[in-house]
């Protein structure tokens, strides 16, 4: 055997062992794990013990590393946040930008570099790579206004970078004309506006046709990311951009923890991403620093410009916005990592003339350093970040566990509802598992048979779950009928929610959804979801709440709207909200109060004939209905509610749920259930 290894399966194997073992060390030490690749590959690499090259296949799969990670973090950018706060993100991406670039050029140039050397050093060091990302995303403050803005800035300084380094590489190579800038800018455009419109567009026909095929799915993710990673190389670009808009493109199709989200998320944290953390150390000569003199003037000046010029960025950010202490640091630790453009940059750099070998390595040393320091203090600010948070985060007054029960009867529905359960257990920020029920009635001639294959049916769901990471416990009843059953699940299992699907037809005129749903919302009070889903949830335009006069007496209304609003953040889209024979302002405020935030609309309709005439009449084909329902007799319900799943099912929506908020402790205005109604709500309320 000799050294470097060239054999595959010796190599495949170092690698995958160092994956394993170093982030365990790293762990001991009190290090992120995301730097064990870094150091392995600085003590295993040609600069090291020489056990492995940089060959053509670690710079692969290193390549394919670094795309993951830009595409995720434009997958999982809250758009909503972006849009919010896109002036954040614009003033502190030229700020990360433009200071570190105004240091690295000037002391660059007074040492001796040329212009064009000493821009090009400069915007090195302004660009970053989202190194730490991963962590932040583990620490859960993805979506906090200090990362969202650090993110969005990341996709201003990695393309200023890059439109730097073409125009660098161009006027080295004497070509300063016109037509060259002319070139560069529109193929830029161009490019822009085929990921962020074509890619939409395909996601959009593609989930709608794809059948719920987990492996097509992912291999269409993966189809969108590369192409667009080649099409910003024909435009001039690097790869990294393309990635970056690819997953803003697929952003709203993709939702979080979702089981599609969790496939991308295993196969670059799992392979992929630590490649390229392990290519970024077998980058690294430390023995440089020991031979050149002029390396350590070099790794100070371009480190120095690095930590002080995303320092001053980020300070005045946070000064100017507010951000307190820890989202400061939070964003020093986002923006100081270099790698991806950096790396880029630099090699072509040393290229084509630009950059000597002393530059060359006081750049990646630079590298080395800030890839420690951007994780730990991520690692460490962002965990006191979300410990904050986690205090701050208001506390729901019914303190019993999230349960989740979804009755499972039809084959063809039960990844669907299920992906809504996933949507759902996430607004509600459960730990709790998901139950999945099947009910097998007593009367039938082989009990033993049907409970067989309810199991069957069960471990599918068991199985989709899984593929989500997200816990289930399978529940088989046997009862005299399915109504029955899902009641005697509710009691025993404390379930507090009940996600059932409805095919949009009732067996009797005198049945509102038929007899096994009208079953069990006559004898629980618990939030219940009657679904009809035509599309797929990720392919959802717009959310319409339907709300009837009355609804903010409901006791169980505040924490319906949590999780409404909570799906359309997961889902990025508009929530538009119809308030029937009320006055909005009660509901302006309540939705203001509630997290997270998401654009909404708030309309008022004077009569339920303006509804049918005007917003069902109105509908699109990717629309969600959500109607805001109450069991008969309770605060909020009008005879109107009773004909509305019909009409829906009928209308132009392929999507819609009729939600039953929670009615525990609530009164029948019969004299049936629990609190008095209060006297305005029931004069106001409208029997035409």
């Amino acid at each position: 055997m000799t050294l470097p290894l060239q054999e595959p399966v010796l190599v495949f194997g170092l690698a995958v062992i160092i994956f394993l073992i170093s982030p365990f060390l790293m762990s001991k030490l009190r290090i992120p794990g995301i730097i064990g690749p870094i150091i392995a590959g600085v003590v295993i690499g040609p600069n090291g013990l020489g056990l492995l090259e940089r060959g053509e296949t670690i710079q692969l799969l290193g390549t394919v590393g670094l795309l993951f990670i830009i595409f995720i973090a434009g997958l999982e950018l809250d758009i909503d946040g972006f849009k919010k706060y896109r002036s954040r993100s614009i003033l502190f991406g030229l700020l990360s930008f433009f200071v570190p670039l105004l240091f690295g050029t000037v002391l660059a140039y007074y040492l001796g570099f040329s212009f064009s050397a000493a821009i090009l050093l400069g915007s090195i060091v302004g660009s970053h790579t989202l190194l730490a990302y991963p962590i932040a995303s583990r620490l859960g403050i993805a979506k906090n206004k200090a990362v969202t803005t650090a993110i969005g800035g990341t996709l201003l300084t990695d393309t200023f970078a890059m439109l730097i380094l073409a125009a660098v590489v161009g006027l080295a190579g004497g070509d300063t004309s016109a037509e060259f800038w002319f070139r560069l800018i529109v193929s830029t455009i161009i490019f822009g506006l085929v990921v962020l419109v074509g890619a939409p567009f395909t996601a959009k026909w593609f989930f709608r046709n794809s059948n719920n095929d987990g492996q097509m799915e992912f291999n269409f993710v993966l189809t969108v990311m590369f192409v667009a990673g080649a099409l910003a190389l024909l435009a001039g670009l690097e790869p990294i951009i393309g990635a970056f808009l690819a997953g803003l493109a697929l952003n709203r199709y993709i939702y979080d923890h979702g089981t599609l989200m969790n496939r991308i998320r295993f196969t670059g944290n799992a392979l992929f991403i630590p490649f390229f953390l392990l290519s970024v150390g077998m980058l690294m000569d430390l023995s440089v620093l020991f031979s050149s003199l002029d390396a350590w003037f070099m790794l100070g000046v371009v480190l120095g410009s690095v930590l002080i010029g995303k320092s001053i960025a980020s300070m005045v950010t946070s000064k100017i916005y507010h951000y307190n202490r820890l989202e400061n640091f939070v964003m020093i630790g986002l923006t100081t990592p270099q790698a991806a453009a950096t790396l880029a940059a630099t090699l072509v750099g040393f290229e084509i003339g630009l950059l000597d070998v002393a530059t060359v390595n006081a750049v990646i040393v630079m590298i080395l350093l800030t890839c420690i320091t951007g994780p730990y203090l991520t690692e460490k600010f962002g965990r006191k970040l979300a410990e904050s948070e986690t205090l701050e985060a208001p506390q729901l007054s019914d303190e019993r566990p999230e349960r989740i029960l979804i009755p499972v009867a039809n084959p063809k529905t039960t990844e669907t509802l299920l992906d809504l359960s996933f949507v759902v257990r996430r607004a509600k920020a459960s730990e709790e598992p998901i139950y999945p029920l099947s009910v097998v009635q007593r009367d039938v001639k082989s009990v033993e048979n049907a409970v067989a294959s309810a199991e069957k049916m069960l471990t599918q769901a068991i199985a989709h779950a899984a593929s989500a990471e997200i816990p289930a416990r399978s529940l088989i009843k046997v009862d005299r009928n399915p109504g029955r059953g899902i009641e005697r699940a509710v009691a025993e299992e404390r379930i507090t929610t009940i996600i059932a699907g409805w095919n949009g037809q009732k067996s009797t005129k005198t049945k509102l959804f038929g007899s096994v749903i009208d079953n069990f919302l006559d004898h629980t009070n618990e939030r219940a979801m009657i679904v009809k889903l035509g599309h797929p949830l990720n392919t959802t335009d717009r959310i319409m709440l339907l709300v009837p006069s009355g609804s903010d007496h409901k006791p169980g209304f505040a924490d319906a709207l949590r999780i409404v609003k909570g799906m359309a953040a997961q889902l990025n889209t508009l929530l538009e909200v119809l308030v029937v024979r009320d006055q909005t302002e009660p509901y302006e405020k309540i939705l203001g109060d509630i997290k997270p935030n998401v654009t909404t609309v708030i309309h008022r309709l004077a009569s339920w004939q303006e509804l049918y005439r005007q917003p069902v009449e109105s509908l699109r084909k990717n629309d969600l209905v959500i109607v805001m329902s109450a069991r008969k007799g309770t605060i909020a319900w009008h005879p109107q509610l009773d004909q509305l799943p019909s009409r829906l099912a009928v209308a132009n929506p392929e999507s819609f749920i009729i939600f039953y908020p929670t009615e525990t402790g609530e009164t029948d205005v019969r004299g049936a259930r629990g609190t008095e109604v209060p006297k305005e709500v029931l004069f106001r309320r409208d029997y035409d």
